[in-house]
């Protein structure tokens, strides 16, 4: 199948930045060509006059097991947060609600302009949440959540050390690659006061055997911090290098609390580091030194985190929070409105390590790109599209949403999926899954 989409202002993202005025020709799942394509026959044509293209956000911190958890779990410090309600609500989950937690979380990404999704799922039935994405068509990378050292945690979180393993491969093994490449698999270790140093030094060795990532916490806040240093005798992200962890797949959430000689350690082995602001400013774990790490070489691309904890999955309000947390810790123009827009582009494409795919309109790369509605009272005069995209934008101007190819999203409407359906279930399926953790 071939798309066309006619007349927008394209923010190509590319090393350039380009921004140009032209049309964007997609043949099957790839981009054809991109500016004056001249007179191509294509199956559907989009005009896209006055709008801005852009690519897709791609979002490297999510959990979308926890979408049906908001407004349960508010206002709370981290640890607290995870013992008293993220925890006992995981242990409660069903396949069925983890089903209608997936398709919620994916309606309201795909709605909001993100095709593509690193998340970490709880440590039972994620092949629930394989199979509720596989027709839909977001693109995902998904981890089952590893757990096997945690007397804090509810007894149905905590494994075995071999059966952690096992499932984490055998999941690998059934779903990597599915969906002509679409969906993929990671390890995922909750985070090192949950996970055995044995679990911990297993994951390395076979992310480095397999070519998989690894998704896990590090330096969220301070307390935790200060549990790790009692349990490990170091610091976070040190202990992590201790277990041969720290490497170019290791994909680690927040780093709020990385001091100088840790953000030397994440240069160095090429990690990638997962800013998620709002996350970080509703837990009031602190703000992250993402303008010191960026300076030092180090990844850094941005997620929502959960709805538990945001409580939305919205990328355009990560992207402002972002810059004006630098702003006030580093001085106005520290992380710029371009900055933002690359973490949330061209930066998760590289921790996903799909930077040749996806993250900017190039020809060759995989179609996944948003159209944004620019005849709003909040964006018609800006002159700058990167400036309207980062500090005006909302999720609600997505007018379209591509991946592979596919329109997802197609006038302000999911094609495939019954969004009245999905929100129904899952508002039922919430409520019973709370009566039966709290």
């Amino acid at each position: 199948m071939s798309l066309l989409v006619r007349g927008a202002t394209i923010l190509t993202v590319n090393d350039a930045f380009d921004v140009i005025e032209g049309d964007v020709f997609v043949v099957n799942d790839r981009i054809e060509s991109v500016g004056s394509v001249g007179d191509v026959r294509a199956d559907r044509v989009i005009n896209a006059h006055g709008n801005f293209l852009l690519p897709g956000f791609i979002q490297t911190h999510i959990h979308l097991c926890q979408t049906l958890f908001r407004g349960y779990a508010d206002d709370m410090a981290l640890l607290e947060w995870l013992r008293t309600r993220i925890w006992p609500m995981e242990a409660a989950h069903t396949p069925a609600s983890l089903a209608s937690s997936a398709r919620l979380a994916a309606a309201e990404l795909l709605l909001g302009g993100t095709t593509s999704v690193l998340t970490m799922e709880t440590v039972h039935d994620t092949d629930a949440v394989f199979e509720a994405l596989e027709p839909i068509g977001i693109r995902a990378v998904v981890g089952k959540c590893m757990m096997d050292a945690d007397l804090e945690a509810p007894a149905r979180l905590i494994e075995k050390t071999a059966a952690s393993i096992d499932e984490s491969t055998a999941l690998a093994a059934r779903w990597h690659g599915r969906a002509d490449g679409r969906l993929r698999a990671a390890f995922a270790p909750r985070f090192a006061p949950s996970c055995s140093r044995e679990l911990l030094e297993a994951v390395a060795a076979l992310s480095a055997q397999h070519g998989l990532l690894v998704h896990t916490h590090a330096s969220e806040n301070r307390d935790e911090v200060a549990l790790v240093s009692r349990l490990t005798g170091t610091s976070n992200i040190r202990y992590l290098q201790k277990t041969g962890l720290t490497s170019h797949r290791l994909c680690l959430a927040h780093c709020v609390w990385a001091d100088d000689g840790e953000q030397e350690l994440l240069a160095a082995d090429a990690v990638k580091v997962l800013h998620c602001p709002g996350s970080n400013l509703k837990l009031g774990s602190g703000i992250a030194p993402v303008v010191d790490m960026r300076r030092r070489g180090i990844s850094v691309s941005l997620g929502a985190d959960g709805a538990a904890c945001n409580n939305e999955l919205d990328m355009f309000k990560e992207m402002r929070l972002a810059t004006a947390l630098q702003a006030i810790t580093r001085g106005a123009g520290s992380l710029t409105a371009a900055d933002a827009l690359h973490m949330a582009t061209r930066e998760g494409a590289r921790a996903l390590g799909l930077e040749a795919e996806i993250g900017s309109i190039e020809p060759g790369k995989r179609a996944d790109f948003i159209i944004v509605d620019r005849d709003r009272p909040h964006l018609a005069s800006s002159p700058d599209p990167v400036s309207a995209i980062v500090y005006a934008a909302r999720p609600s101007d997505v007018r379209t949403t591509v991946v592979d190819g596919r329109v997802l999203v197609d006038d302000f409407h999911l094609t495939g999926l019954d969004v009245a359906g999905v929100v129904r279930v899952g508002a039922d399926e919430a409520r019973m899954l709370a009566s039966r953790a709290l």
